[in-house]
């Protein structure tokens, strides 16, 4: 059951992250990946939510929305292939960008959820 749980949380993350990029990128006339970078924010910001909250969240609830919809919305792979395109472009200050941005910026996001949720639900 947990596996289809995933798999259902997944199903709607991996194309949300796709029209999340698509919409966000068109808007922006940068070689630096915004819609990459605003996916990967918000399933930070989600997934810290739901480690804040702790066991308050229901096992099923973290397959679905923390593996599967998380899992699906964030994307490592599409960070690292569009670093690796900004450096082959001798883009490096947006290759450099890229990496510190992404990586600040999700990591305060999943803190930030995480502290909020975490001080809401005491």
């Amino acid at each position: 059951m947990t596996a289809v749980l995933v798999f259902l949380g997944a199903a709607v993350g991996a194309p949300l992250r796709y029209l999340t990029d698509r919409l966000v990128q068109s808007r922006h006339e940068t070689l630096f990946p915004w819609g990459t970078f605003t996916a990967n924010l918000v399933g930070s910001l989600v997934l810290g939510a739901l480690a804040g909250a702790g066991t308050a969240v229901p096992h099923p609830v973290l397959a679905l929305a923390g593996t599967g919809f998380c899992g699906a919305m964030t994307t490592y792979s599409t960070f690292s292939y569009e670093t690796l395109r900004l450096a082959e472009r001798k883009a490096y200050f947006y290759a450099a960008m890229n990496v510190v941005v992404t990586v600040v910026a999700g990591l305060g996001a999943a803190l930030l959820a995480f502290g909020t949720t975490h001080a809401l639900l005491r």
